[in-house]
């Protein structure tokens, strides 16, 4: 049985997970930035809260949905360290300066309204929770916080599509995540949701096609509502240059007991379903931008 709570890991642990790429066999790059469980022992020292309320940062146990496509021979990168400790899906800039010692307000003069709602590259306070951390964290802690663990984890992103758009001419990202259950205008549940900030970070007909995917399999799939997509997207996806990215939200009541703690057995075909549809893009692409990109 996995833990149900964080715990403390060693701080000098590697912050990503790369499988197959050796040998770079599909055009696609899995990405899952925010299912860590690797909790740095200064991290939980530093907490005001009970170690729990963490949990809701977690896209729990979205690695196992990468599981079948990684087993399937798909490149795949995966976050070790949590959410709580730095979102990969927020800029650098996106610091809330209110948390940091020996920062202010001028330092960061555009702050959006998700770090002023807590939630900015560092998560600051959780709704119903409040504030997380007892102690401001130091400014250059943050600093190497971001280099050592959010820049890394993106140039390696990088590194791969480069690799991959190389070998094959294009890439694509899929970069999954978990949501909690959303509802459409009629009350439906939505299972999966589709983003490519409405077309900018990746060619429509890869959304399209994936969109009938779950679709074909029985689920109620919506595209850039209520999730488009976030800065991962906005740094990887460059359809122009043939690199393409959208995000995949899973609802989490399909693979989560009713805690959202535990994975159910529904998981696996949650994780197949996404491998079929990892073979699929692949196969398209295989069939049309290697022909593209040979021309």
């Amino acid at each position: 049985m996995a833990n149900s709570l964080p715990a403390k890991t060693s701080s000098s642990a590697a912050n990503y997970f790369l499988s197959n790429i050796a040998e770079l066999n599909f055009p696609i790059l899995v990405s899952v930035p925010h299912a860590g469980r690797q909790y740095p022992p200064e991290l939980l020292d530093n907490l005001n809260v009970q170690a729990s309320h963490l949990l809701r940062l977690e896209d729990r146990y979205a690695d196992r949905l990468a599981a079948s496509a990684i087993a399937s021979g798909f490149p795949a990168i995966i976050a070790r360290k949590p959410r709580a400790w730095v979102d990969l899906n927020r800029s650098r800039a996106e610091i809330d300066p209110d948390m940091v010692a020996g920062m202010d307000s001028t330092q960061t003069p555009h702050i959006s309204k998700k770090v002023r709602g807590g939630l900015g590259i560092l998560p600051r306070r959780l709704h119903g929770a409040g504030n997380l951390w007892r102690e401001k964290w130091q400014h250059q802690h943050v600093i190497d916080r971001i280099e050592r663990d959010h820049e890394a984890y993106h140039v390696m992103v990088k590194h791969l599509l480069d690799q991959i758009r190389s070998s094959f001419g294009c890439a694509l990202l899929l970069d999954l995540h978990s949501m909690p259950s959303v509802f459409d205008e009629k009350s439906r549940k939505i299972g999966f949701v589709i983003g490519d900030r409405f077309g900018r970070s990746c060619d429509s007909r890869y959304v399209e096609m994936a969109a009938v995917h779950f679709r074909m399999h029985g689920h109620h799939v919506q595209t850039n509502h209520p999730y488009s997509g976030g800065y991962i997207l906005d740094r990887h996806g460059m359809p122009a240059r043939n690199i393409h990215a959208f995000q995949l939200e899973v609802d989490r009541t399909l693979y989560l007991d009713q805690e959202m703690r535990e994975p159910i057995a529904a998981a696996q075909s949650i994780a197949e379903l996404i491998q079929s549809c990892c073979v699929m893009l692949a196969e398209q692409m295989f069939g049309r931008d290697l022909l593209e990109a040979a021309e």
